[in-house]
């Protein structure tokens, strides 16, 4: 029987930019970064033949983040207006004891909002 999500992974441009966010300005703890392997394990997984990606595991309240730059293939970047009613996901919502003050400290570190 299904229990709980176990992880959610995104696919993301630069890995390292991405590390640095999650872990230096949201506080998700870095477990593990993955090098791409020889194998054909993950073109076998995630159906993309000759696949190679760099993997990183982030951890925050108990719950797992997975973190996916494909090397090859290269993926194709969303455009910059998609809005939130297109397909696909849309938000990863964090429990914070203060609101206002974890939104001060993400603008200070020039984290954009769509709205106050």
């Amino acid at each position: 029987m299904i229990e709980r999500l176990e992880h959610a992974a995104l696919s993301v441009t630069d890995l390292d930019r991405s590390v640095a966010f999650y872990r230096d300005i949201l506080g998700f703890e870095l477990i593990r970064i993955i090098e791409p392997r020889d194998d054909a394990l993950l073109g076998t997984i995630a159906g993309l033949p000759g696949a190679k990606a760099r993997i990183a595991h982030l951890q925050l309240g108990g719950n797992m983040l997975e973190l996916f730059e494909y090397v090859r293939p290269r993926g194709a970047a969303l455009p910059p207006e998609r809005p939130q009613c297109d397909i696909g996901w849309i938000h990863v919502g964090l429990r914070s004891s203060d609101v206002p003050a974890d939104c001060r400290r993400l603008r200070e570190k020039a984290v954009e909002f769509f709205s106050d």
